[in-house]
């Protein structure tokens, strides 16, 4: 069926090799507004919650995507006046339908806004987003929005529109579960790199002075902290003076080192 088929579609956006929190959002917000019958533009935003020094809790934009920049503006507009189906879905954490925002009362600072926009009828469902940990509390909302009032069917669109928010938050799950394999990976790499040039840059001290490889780390160590630079940035610069047949060894503490 077409509503499963659309759900997996977006479920499977975070499934991708590289896919990032961006980019997932915005194929997102685009595979919504083509897929869901009477939708003419989908916005899918992360928010995160944040404690107040009194104990409140209140939530802050991560990410978002919008598949068409009116929805970009409308988004802005609630998150700055705090009214709009948004903001109230994800304050609520329930579901918030609007037939006709010209027949509504609930955000009167919101309401022209929305027109400017053609934001006239819209869904937003909001589920939560599993975290790594306590601190790491996030909410995804998924909302389908019209030019037109009483655009959806709500036995069609809602449930369809809970359904997607919940493929959403698994995905986006998976995104940002992918994002901390890459920065590990990423500062593994770095530190190794790091290892390497400090082993070489100790082994040409060593032959220079004769000393051992504690010694030869000390001085450059000194080096430094007498320069204010990293230990690794010291390394890298006595290896790329030694590199090469026409290079002679500089000690560390010579030319002013």
């Amino acid at each position: 069926m077409w509503i499963e088929r659309l759900a997996r579609d977006i479920g499977a956006l975070g499934q991708s090799e590289g896919a990032s929190l961006e980019r997932a959002l915005d194929q997102m917000s685009r595979a919504a507004a083509l897929g869901v019958p009477g939708c003419s533009a989908a916005l899918v935003v992360v928010w995160r919650e944040v404690e107040g020094p009194d104990g409140s809790v209140r939530h802050v934009v991560a990410d978002y995507g919008a598949s068409h920049a009116d929805l970009s503006a409308a988004l802005e507009h609630q998150y700055t006046s705090d009214q709009g189906p948004t903001v109230e879905a994800v304050r609520e954490m329930r579901q918030v339908r609007v037939g006709d925002v010209l027949r509504e009362h609930r955000w009167p600072r919101y309401t022209s806004m929305a027109v400017q926009c053609g934001d006239r009828s819209s869904v937003t469902v909001p589920s939560e987003l599993p975290g790594e940990g306590p601190g790491d509390e996030r909410v995804v909302t998924f909302g389908v929005h019209s030019a037109r009032p009483d655009a959806f069917d709500e036995d069609v669109v809602v449930p369809l529109t809970a359904l997607l928010a919940e493929h959403a938050a698994a995905a986006l799950h998976n995104v940002g579960r992918q994002a901390d394999a890459a920065r590990e990976t990423a500062h593994m790499r770095r530190a190794m790199s790091a290892r390497t040039v400090i082993d070489q840059a100790k082994g040409i001290i060593m032959h220079a002075r004769g000393c051992d490889a504690d010694a030869a780390f000390t001085a450059l160590r000194e080096v430094a902290q007498r320069n204010r630079k990293k230990v690794v940035d010291v390394a890298r610069d006595l290896v790329a003076e030694n590199t090469g047949p026409q290079q002679r060894m500089r000690r560390p503490g010579t030319d002013g080192r």
